[in-house]
């Protein structure tokens, strides 16, 4: 049965995709699941950083689930699904924490924009990233998740790779800048561990006010408003701490606040 695992360890939430014997495989369920995580973030402070993966080990995610699509009988039943895959983008990007992709095997299709929604992507040698469409079911994609793959991968190579139909090696995704970091299996755990403690150690309000304007800029271009996100952060209490905190060189005590 899938699944999409919700899992609370401490200041880290975990997501677990999970779709057995169709290398987790996104279902209608999954969907849903995926777009309470961001209220589900929103309404506990205490949550630092969330982490998505795929369950056991050979797969991220091969798309949406195909046997979905044996309904379909019109293109309203199709841009319907593409309005839902563009609400779950939408909700995953305003997560106000940084989301962590663990990427093992394949990220394909919607597998592959929900590894490029992610602000960080860790991923093993072989894994592999695309959207081959239009070798496979002859479908297309909304316009929400092409914007975001010209955002991480670049115009041309996002447009070479669908138009090809082919699939991005995970050193071709790291030199594209989708991919952060290429780690072999065996040390695959250690360092996602690693990369979530870093990142709870860091100024929370910090890091949601990077990832808001960042959203404005790329919407907006340089020149985008951001001046009730700069004063949030200057007038915190964590700014005045960890003023005082450098100067006594000392480690600052984030609050969020």
């Amino acid at each position: 049965m899938s699944s999409l695992a919700v899992e609370r360890d401490g200041a880290i939430l975990r997501l677990t995709l999970s779709n057995p014997g169709r290398r987790n495989a996104i279902t209608w369920p999954m969907y849903d699941a995926l777009q309470q995580i961001e209220p589900t973030v929103a309404g506990a402070p205490g949550i630092r950083v969330v982490v998505l993966r795929g369950a056991g080990g050979e797969a991220f995610a091969a798309g949406t689930d195909i046997r979905q699509f044996t309904d379909f009988t019109t293109g309203e039943q199709g841009v319907e699904y593409e309005h839902r895959v563009g609400r779950v983008i939408g909700s995953l990007l305003r997560i106000r924490v940084p989301v962590v992709a663990v990427v093992e095997g394949p990220a394909v299709g919607a597998g592959l924009a929900l590894a490029a929604c992610s602000d960080l992507v860790v991923a093993t040698p072989d894994a592999v990233f695309g959207a081959p469409v239009a070798r496979t079911l002859g479908n297309t994609l909304p316009p929400a998740v092409l914007a975001r793959l010209q955002q991480r991968l670049g115009a041309g190579r996002t447009m070479a790779m669908l138009l090809t139909a082919r699939l991005l090696s995970a050193t071709e995704a790291a030199s594209a800048g989708l991919v952060a970091d290429v780690v072999e299996r065996d040390a695959l755990d250690a360092h996602v561990d690693e990369l979530l403690a870093r990142i709870c150690s860091n100024a929370p309000l910090t890091l949601a006010s990077l990832k808001e304007i960042e959203r404005r800029v790329l919407r907006d271009g340089p020149d985008a408003e951001a001046d009730d996100v700069l004063a949030t952060v200057y007038g915190s209490r964590d700014f005045q701490a960890g003023v005082a905190a450098f100067l006594n060189k000392q480690r600052a005590e984030w609050e969020g606040r």
